[in-house]
């Protein structure tokens, strides 16, 4: 049976460098050999409740495990921030929450558990985006509690939903990805829309602090920028909260101030 990464894909879920390797999963040993270099077999239990049928165009059966099963087979295995990519997206499309935490309650397996307790903890349906799921946990980690994602602000220009907002501080931060300058309008068109309500956010006193794909992989220069950032913006007088450390596939951990 598909699992993991694989059965992600499979179920049509965002993942973001998820590998190569096949994952299946089978309830009894399968030798390396027999199974072939480019698949990763796991022993793990299943149960009816845990697998799902999905159909191919030309009408052949795959199974492959459920997607809360999926998200809490990811989350043992993988980098917090790469599982939760996948987490959010499932919770977009319908995965409960609640029975991925029971499904690791009830789980007889150890291994892995704690760390996917971790990911259960921090996914969020409203990230649209691995940029943004990735900039949701640097929020964490350095300590910013007070950004909620998608966050909708009246404008003169009309309703500005922010990637990230702290009403309190009157800051906003936005993931910049390719797409959302290239998928539905002509990018001219798109940069000018995007500076007019940028104005209009700013006659508000809103600040704009933008963040890109590059800049991730860099978190502790992100920080430093985003600190100074901060500190200039008259609205952000209160230090952020401390953070528990947050580890990513990037090895950064990130540290609030105390």
């Amino acid at each position: 049976m598909y699992s993991h990464v694989s059965a992600a894909l499979l179920h049509g879920l965002i993942v973001w460098n998820g590998g190569s390797a096949v994952h299946v999963t089978t309830q009894y040993s399968n030798s390396t050999a027999s199974a072939g270099k480019d698949v990763r077999t796991h022993k793990l239990p299943l149960t009816d409740a845990d697998m799902a049928s999905l159909w191919t165009p030309d009408g052949r059966e795959i199974l492959a495990t459920s997607p809360e099963r999926t998200v809490v087979d990811c989350a043992r295995i993988l980098p917090l921030d790469k599982a939760a990519v996948i987490g959010d997206h499932a919770l977009r499309k319908g995965a409960s929450l609640e029975a991925m935490r029971q499904l690791l309650n009830d789980s007889p397996v150890v291994r892995g558990g704690r760390r996917a307790l971790a990911v259960l903890e921090v996914l969020d349906a409203r990230s649209e985006s691995p940029g943004e799921t990735r900039t949701r946990l640097l929020l964490q980690s350095f300590g910013l509690r007070g950004f909620e994602p998608e966050v909708v602000i009246p404008t003169s220009e009309g309703l500005f939903r922010a990637d990230f907002a702290d009403p309190n501080a009157l800051v906003i931060i936005e993931f910049d990805g390719i797409a959302k300058y290239t998928e539905y309008k002509a990018t001219a068109d798109v940069l000018l829309a995007e500076r007019r309500r940028e104005n209009a956010l700013q006659e508000l006193g809103w600040a704009v602090f933008r963040i890109n794909w590059k800049q991730l992989d860099r978190p502790g220069e992100l920080r430093q920028r985003l600190y100074a950032f901060l500190s200039r913006h008259a609205g952000m007088q209160k230090r952020p909260c401390p953070a528990q450390p947050v580890q990513g596939s990037n090895g950064y951990v990130g540290r609030g101030r105390s």
